[in-house]
This record gives C-alpha cells, sequence and structure tokens, in this order.
C-alpha cells in the first residue's frame, strides 16, 4: 500500500463566478464543469439535501487540480469566515510559479490583495501571499536557479 499524490483541493466558495475568474486570470486552465445532488452525494460529504456546482481547474501541466464547489443546499449560515495567516486548519495553497513579478503585477492590477511585497527567501525562493476572493490565501513561490 501506498499513497501516489494528492488528487485534488476543494475550495467552498459562495460566489463561483468570482472564484472562477480569479483562478481563471491566475493561470489555471478550465477542466470541467458539473452539478452534483441526491442521496449519494450527501452520504458521501456527510450532509442532507445536497445540491453543488463545480468548477474544476488545473495547471497546465495537468498534474495539479483544484475544485472549486457551491453548496445551494444546504448553504452555510455563517457565511465567509476571514482567516489570518495563524488561524487553526488548511490556510493556503501553495503554487511554484515563474517569473512571479509579472504574476504579482498582473493580480494588483485585477485589485488583488497582496500581503507583501516579493521576499527572498534565503537563496532559493522568491514568495509572496495573496489573498483571492472569499479569504482564499494563495501562496506563489518562483525558485531561485
Amino acid at each position: 500500500m501506498k499513497i501516489q499524490k494528492i488528487d485534488h483541493v476543494g475550495v467552498i466558495v459562495n460566489d463561483l463566478a468570482s472564484a472562477k475568474e480569479f483562478f481563471l486570470d491566475f493561470g489555471l486552465e478550465l477542466k470541467g464543469e458539473w452539478e452534483m445532488e441526491g442521496e449519494l452525494m450527501g452520504y458521501a460529504v456527510g450532509l442532507n439535501d445536497v445540491k453543488v456546482a463545480c468548477v474544476g481547474l488545473g495547471t497546465p501541466d495537468g498534474r495539479a487540480w483544484i475544485e472549486l464547489i457551491k453548496f445551494y443546499t444546504p448553504s452555510d449560515e455563517k457565511g465567509i469566515q476571514q482567516s489570518f495567516a495563524n488561524t487553526l486548519g488548511i490556510r493556503h495553497i501553495a503554487f511554484s510559479v515563474e517569473n512571479i513579478e509579472a504574476i504579482i503585477a498582473k493580480l494588483k492590477k485585477k485589485g488583488t490583495e497582496i500581503f507583501s511585497e516579493i521576499q527572498q527567501y534565503e537563496e532559493s525562493y522568491k514568495l509572496c501571499y495573496v489573498r483571492g476572493p472569499e479569504g482564499i490565501i494563495l501562496e506563489l513561490a518562483e525558485e531561485i536557479k
């Protein structure tokens, strides 16, 4: 028995269109869109009366996949809870990128919140954190060669 890879990361969103646009602007590619509902779906996620819409987005090389999920039912009664880097739980999605400066400039033009200017970590990476729609945090990392 062995683990082969992480298959995908699911991100629950309220505004599916905005989240989809953000990730497409970022450089991911649309891999599929679908809706799911019914007893099997509810059983799988441990909820009743589930109806969702999903958008699958992947890296150009096809090695990484994000699934954006909008729950029509049941809805989250608390809404979006803004988290910080030290909030317990999963906090960000990291992407290895090329030309981090160009990506950050593009995201700034779109109004994306940039946590800080690009920082260099030792002699290995340039790093920057950004916050997309609904508080989604991305870490961008460019390897220094």
